[in-house]
């Protein structure tokens, strides 16, 4: 009995355990199965997260791929519609150009059927020539009885002189047609260029009169027994006249130079106010090298007005110098600047060099501006100084012959005195009477500086007084008197002139010394 129970017991022991063994093994199992459904899914999660940054991925490749393929289409196609525009364009071109090569083909087509029947015109022609010639041969051999020989020497002679008198009725033709066309031509380039420059006219007068801040300055202008208005006139060369008229005075010389500087020296002495001979000669000195001054800048202003680089500095002295020079009333710097754009204008409308052309124009009348100083005229001695400071054959030649002193030789020439002819004749630009007014003074002081001794000469009183400076030294009293008598009797012999010319002849002893 027990060992039954010992077996019953082991048994159940043993069932237990089995049991127990199972339990175990069921609940190991059971976590396993929850450590893999959780693995599972975090595998699961983990694939989707992949597979959704893969489908994202592709997503974003296939979009710039199709981006990059629609814009490489888009390219692709633009490319090929510029490429058809170009092809058509290019038809265009050649349908045009097989449009003119058709028509030409057409018009060459027509010269050559012209041609032909000109040729067959021509032949008939010469064939009947020919028969009246023989006609005309066996006539003259008939008629005439001549060889054969010297009636074809008549027959020519006589087609020579009908050849030639053809020949000159229609050259008479044709040189009347062209000098119309020419005719018109050149007024219409010449109205042009009129209209395009528009000058205002002032004529230049001899006399400039100065305003005085109190009468009782005319007293101090005119100093004890006038020496101060002696020292004035004497220093400048200019008149100044001392009237009745209150607070002013006039200032007068036929040279602008001396009047201008006459005028600019009052002017100070006024405005210092201290006046006598010393101080009037110190500013006569200040004044002539303000002048100079002037006159070199205003060449240089002109020739920069007109873009004139590379003239030479003496020119450019010269060209100031025309600034106090008048002609027939007209200022001649002015006249040259004028005369220049009218040159260039007219160079313009015949497509010739504009720079030479008003190059040739500006220094046309270089030569007034010391024609005082040379013998002849103011065309050669302009000729002269240009061809001295290299200037240009043609610029040369137009000043020479733009009065017709010598021939034109080039079209520069031409068109040069064509515009000073405009620039003289416009209405207002110059005055006759001026012009053979300041001829005649020039001439009185040139006449009365030839004489031996004279150092200067200045004409005052418009040309009705002339003061002679001698050399003390050379001229003693005596002599000064037989002078002043032969400079007289010389006026009277070789000048034309109303009324009556006083000479006053000055010989002076000066002496200067300093106390320091």
């Amino acid at each position: 009995m027990e060992m039954m129970d010992y077996a019953i017991f082991a048994a159940v022991a043993v069932a237990a355990g089995w049991v127990f063994a199972q339990l175990l093994t069921q609940r190991s199992s059971s976590r396993a199965q929850l450590e893999r459904k959780k693995f599972l899914g975090e595998a699961h999660s983990e694939i989707k997260s992949l597979r959704d940054d893969a489908r994202s991925d592709t997503e974003k490749w296939v979009t710039e791929q199709r981006q990059t393929a629609s814009k490489e289409f888009k390219e692709g196609r633009d490319r090929l519609k510029e490429g058809d525009d170009r092809l058509s364009k290019r038809e265009d071109n050649l349908e045009r150009k097989m449009d003119l090569l058709n028509n030409k083909e057409r018009q060459v087509d027509r010269k050559e059927e012209v041609l032909v029947e000109r040729e067959a015109l021509v032949g008939t022609k010469q064939a009947e020539a020919e028969a009246l010639i023989e006609k005309e041969k066996e006539i003259l051999e008939r008629v005439a009885s001549l060889s054969r020989d010297e009636a074809r020497k008549t027959l020519l002679e006589r087609m020579e002189r009908d050849l030639d008198h053809e020949g000159d009725i229609l050259v008479a033709r044709m040189i009347e047609r062209v000098e119309g066309k020419v005719e018109l031509r050149a007024k219409d380039v010449l109205a042009s260029a009129i209209q395009r420059l528009s000058s205002a006219y002032c004529q230049e007068s001899t006399v400039t009169s100065i305003e005085l801040p109190s009468d009782d300055m005319k007293g101090r202008i005119i100093g004890r027994e006038g020496r101060n208005i002696r020292a004035i006139e004497k220093t400048t060369g200019v008149d100044v006249i001392v009237d009745d008229t209150p607070g002013v005075i006039t200032m007068s010389c036929f040279d602008p130079i001396r009047r201008e500087m006459g005028c600019r020296a009052m002017q100070v002495l006024i405005k210092d106010g201290r006046i006598h001979p010393t101080r009037i000669e110190e500013v006569v000195a200040e004044t002539k090298k303000e002048i100079n001054e002037l006159i070199q800048k205003t060449g240089v202003q002109v020739s920069y007005d007109l873009d004139m680089p590379g003239i030479h500095p003496k020119l450019v002295t010269l060209l100031g110098r025309l600034r106090f020079r008048t002609s027939y009333g007209q200022n001649v710097l002015g006249h040259c600047v004028e005369v220049s754009n009218l040159c260039g204008m007219l160079a313009g409308e015949l497509n010739i060099d504009v720079a030479l052309a008003k190059r040739c124009g500006l220094f046309h009348d270089i030569g007034k501006a010391v024609d005082h100083q040379f013998e002849g005229g103011h065309p050669e001695i302009g000729a002269t100084l240009l061809r001295r400071y290299d200037e240009a054959p043609e610029i040369c030649n137009s000043a020479a012959s733009h009065h017709n002193d010598v021939p034109q030789e080039s079209i520069f020439a031409v068109l040069t005195q064509a515009a000073d002819s405009i620039s003289g004749s416009r209405p207002g630009a110059r005055g006759e009477s001026l012009e053979r007014y300041v001829q005649r003074l020039e001439k009185l002081e040139s006449l009365v500086a030839s004489f031996g001794g004279v150092k200067t000469a200045q004409a005052i009183q418009a040309g009705r007084e002339v003061r002679v400076f001698v050399n003390a030294q050379k001229i003693n009293d005596k002599k000064a008197v037989r002078l002043c008598h032969d400079i007289a009797k010389e006026i009277e012999g070789q000048l034309t002139y109303p009324g009556e010319i006083k000479i006053t002849l000055i010989r002076e002893t000066r002496v200067i010394e300093y106390a320091r």
